[in-house]
């Protein structure tokens, strides 16, 4: 019943990505890094059914990594790549690119290692605790920071891949204080949510993540800004899952390998699937209204020459 709703999440995070992608990448490109663009967005109702979708992946999200260690719900929830994959082929009106197909086997085969290994019997032993929230958060919060100043300093593909991965970070991070909420909930009841600092740290770094996360959508298409995001973030949640909750590290030489393996495959899925023509495509936004204000410059578009020119033809087509 976990897996089926971890799958479940996983597939209307995918379906909101994509749909908040499609209005993002319309925003004005100096709105990048700033509060504005989130302002600019709400403006606009397809976004906020995108959001909508994303949030109640979240939910469902929240309770199953409240109930899983994170080392096996992590791996799961990233397959929300493969349920925009499935949206961005009807939008893009494009087959299936064979990089995409043996991505997205890729990406399975590693997701059923990464969750199935912990059913492997073998030595374990555990390093982390709660003293380690504060070294934690400060880590977390270099590294997305890092990454974001790199993006900033970027433009197009570089910019959005960067803000990507700062964007995962945080959410792994996110990901660790939910499961650290159900916890306190389960143990304190609905007391605990007004009185832990969990609770509003988990409010504030989802509204940093989202911040975070429409600037890549905004800056790149989704095969940019999506990679580091979804590879990002499981990375960020497992270390955590380790460092403050001590979830069991594997001693054998065999085992580790083969976590290793399956986390390259994981990546390696992500990045050939995020690569294909469908998620380049389908998300260019090109039915879309442009969300910049009379007389301003509109955003450049990322794409190749064919789609600039449908792109043109869209925009100077009669009423």
């Amino acid at each position: 019943m976990i897996y089926l709703l971890a799958i479940l999440a996983a597939g209307l995070l995918g379906i909101g990505f994509v749909l908040q992608q499609r209005v993002a990448e319309r925003a004005p490109q100096r709105d990048f890094l700033r509060l504005r663009l989130l302002a600019d967005l709400l403006a606009d109702r397809r976004w906020i059914v995108g959001v909508a979708i994303m949030v109640c992946g979240q939910l469902l999200s929240a309770w199953v990594i409240g109930h899983v260690v994170l080392s096996v719900a992590e791996p799961i929830l990233a397959s929300n790549l493969l349920f925009a994959l499935v949206l961005a082929r009807p939008l893009s009106g494009q087959r299936l690119a064979a990089s995409e197909i043996a991505g997205a086997l890729i990406l399975i085969a590693g997701v059923t290692v990464l969750s199935l290994d912990r059913s492997i019997r073998s030595g374990e032993i555990t390093v982390g605790s709660a003293g380690n929230w504060p070294y934690a958060i400060a880590g977390v919060a270099m590294a997305a920071y890092a990454f974001a100043a790199i993006g900033r300093r970027q433009q197009g593909a570089a910019r959005g891949a960067f803000t990507g991965v700062s964007a995962g970070i945080v959410f792994g991070l996110q990901d660790a204080l939910t499961r650290q909420v159900v916890i306190a909930f389960e143990s304190h009841g609905i007391a605990s949510l007004v009185t832990s600092w969990p609770s509003y740290a988990l409010v504030a770094t989802g509204i940093v993540a989202l911040w975070l996360m429409q600037s890549a959508f905004n800056s790149a298409p989704l095969h940019a800004s999506l990679p580091g995001m979804t590879a990002g973030e499981p990375f960020v949640g497992t270390a955590l899952g380790i460092i403050v909750f001590g979830d069991k590290l594997h001693t054998s030489a065999g085992l580790l390998a083969l976590q290793f393996t399956a986390f390259a495959a994981l990546v390696g899925g992500v990045i050939l699937v995020t690569r294909g023509p469908s998620l380049a495509t389908a998300c260019a936004g090109k039915h879309l209204p442009k969300l910049h204000e009379k007389g301003a410059e509109a955003p450049s578009v990322r794409m190749t020459a064919p789609l600039a020119r449908a792109h043109r033809d869209a925009y100077s087509a009669p009423e």
